[in-house]
């Protein structure tokens, strides 16, 4: 028996088109979106190879030969559903600047330094208590050119595999106390504050590995009223 979940309360998610981020500007659909009902072979497939997934895609201060320049942070959490429990084997993909406010992709013409020993990608699987972890170094803010001297904050993009593919949650994890979210078109596209508060992570003192690194905590949750908001930012770009 197919399952039906509450609608999203307004305000959770960005809107198509906000004029302040020039990125939706010509990306956003013109028509209503068609949803198309979603049969057995979209829900259970096809599903990602968990074999391959180990410690050098969990660290990513680990995946190089030499030590990556930053600061060293624990980026852990647990991934629920909309009544709290946990989501087991799910697929959550990391990616991000180096601490120069760096990607390592073709798209990022930004004239700061690349960093040798950090690509800045990074996998797990939750495990059966819905939780997940990374070691990674605090990503630097850079400028987008969306506006005159616009800087987009430190931010860690995250994407979260349901049973298959199409199942797909997007979105990115601010840091708490980031002075430069007031003045980030993306951040502000969502327009409840409530729900925005759910992009920023916590600073924890449980994950924190003593003289290392810092601990940050951020649950997910898929569905439901406390719903992560979903990546605000158009297709393409890492911005």
């Amino acid at each position: 028996m197919s399952r039906s979940y509450p609608p999203v309360p307004p305000g959770t998610h960005s809107s198509d088109y906000f004029e302040p981020n020039r990125g939706t500007h010509l990306r956003h659909p013109k028509h209503p979106r068609i949803v198309v009902p979603q049969t057995l072979s979209e829900l259970t497939g096809p599903v990602y190879p968990y074999l391959f997934i180990g410690q050098p895609e969990t660290d990513l201060t680990r995946q190089h030969s030499g030590q990556p320049i930053g600061e060293r942070i624990v980026v852990s959490g647990s991934v629920l559903d909309e009544d709290g429990r946990p989501v087991t084997k799910t697929l959550v993909e990391i990616w991000q600047a180096n601490a120069a406010g760096r990607y390592r992709h073709q798209v990022d013409l930004h004239d700061a330094p690349l960093d040798p020993n950090f690509t800045g990608c990074g996998r797990t699987l939750t495990d059966a208590e819905g939780r997940y972890r990374f070691v990674t170094i605090m990503p630097g803010a850079y400028p987008w050119r969306n506006h005159h001297n616009a800087w987009r904050p430190a931010h860690i993009h995250f994407s979260v595999f349901g049973p298959a593919f199409c199942t797909r949650l997007v979105t990115q994890m601010y840091f708490p106390g980031d002075p430069l979210l007031p003045y980030d078109p993306m951040y502000l596209s969502i327009p409840s504050d409530e729900a925005r508060s759910r992009l920023i992570s916590v600073l924890d003192w449980e994950t924190t590995i003593p003289d290392t690194a810092v601990g940050y905590r951020f649950d997910i949750v898929l569905r439901g009223r406390e719903r992560t908001p979903a990546d605000p930012k158009s297709a393409g770009g890492p911005a």
